[in-house]
């Protein structure tokens, strides 16, 4: 039998029997687990780190589908069961349809919740094949099974999130990927307006690639848009001052660039 590996789930729920209960299957489970009184902040479940929320819509009264609609939308990696006492089908149905991954009716069986949540946790989990070679782009290797790239053999030096990003971007096969896109798929959930952080990753993934394949430039920035990632050799004839990395407009892209 294989289970998603224990992680930290949120139980928001006024029925204290039962959530006593599931607090001790969990717990004996080795998942971490806290307990909400009412409505959070979606910033403040992101702070949290979950990888599973059990809710009773019921506790938090008209709000409970904004609530869902909100959590569902803004997160879209975490895995949402639905705990509810006397629920309908029209309700079963726009729960599921709003983002929630599962809805349990009352009178439920602690186990069988923690079993929906290992459930739904381990369909969310990352799939890496473990046949898939490494992406190969100029002279950097990317190497999904070590999360790390390496030139020459020597490694970059990425953080795990730099890695993610530069994974990311080589993946896309070289389409432009909008700023949004990245963050929901690098960081697991959607971006606040003004947040800067996929710009400031990408500045030092490029640092360190440039660090260790000073010929070539990978990660290409498209203006109001995004970045998009292909091998392209340094052309010694390009206009002076230009940023490695930017796309210019009148360069062609070189015979020899490799695309991953």
């Amino acid at each position: 039998m294989v289970n998603a590996a224990p992680g930290r789930v949120a139980i928001l729920d006024d029925d204290s029997g039962f959530v006593r209960v599931l607090a001790k299957r969990l717990e004996a489970a080795g998942w971490e687990y806290r307990v909400l009184s009412g409505s959070v902040p979606v910033d403040e479940l992101v702070a949290m780190k979950l990888n599973a929320l059990v809710v009773d819509l019921a506790v938090l009264g008209p709000f409970g589908w904004d609530f869902l609609e909100r959590v569902c939308g803004m997160l879209p990696d975490l895995g949402v069961v639905v705990c509810a006492r006397e629920s309908t089908v029209a309700q079963r149905v726009r729960g599921l349809r709003l983002g929630a991954d599962d809805w349990v009716s009352k009178p439920a069986h602690p186990e069988e919740v923690l079993a929906r949540v290992e459930a739904v946790t381990r369909r969310r989990r990352p799939r890496v094949a473990p046949e898939a070679g490494p992406l190969v782009a100029g002279e950097v290797e990317i190497r999904s099974d070590q999360f790390q790239a390496f030139v020459g053999g020597r490694s970059v030096g990425l953080t795990r999130r730099e890695f993610e990003l530069l994974h990311t971007l080589a993946e896309a096969g070289g389409r432009v990927l909008e700023r949004e896109d990245i963050y929901r798929r690098v960081w697991g959930y959607a971006m606040v307006h003004g947040d800067r952080s996929v710009d400031v990753f990408v500045r030092k993934v490029r640092t360190k690639l440039k660090k260790h394949s000073p010929g070539w430039s990978y990660i290409h920035t498209h203006f109001g848009v995004g970045y998009r990632f292909e091998a392209v050799p340094d052309d010694p004839g390009a206009a002076q001052g230009a940023p490695a990395g930017e796309d210019r407009a009148s360069a062609a892209t070189p015979a020899s660039a490799q695309r991953v």
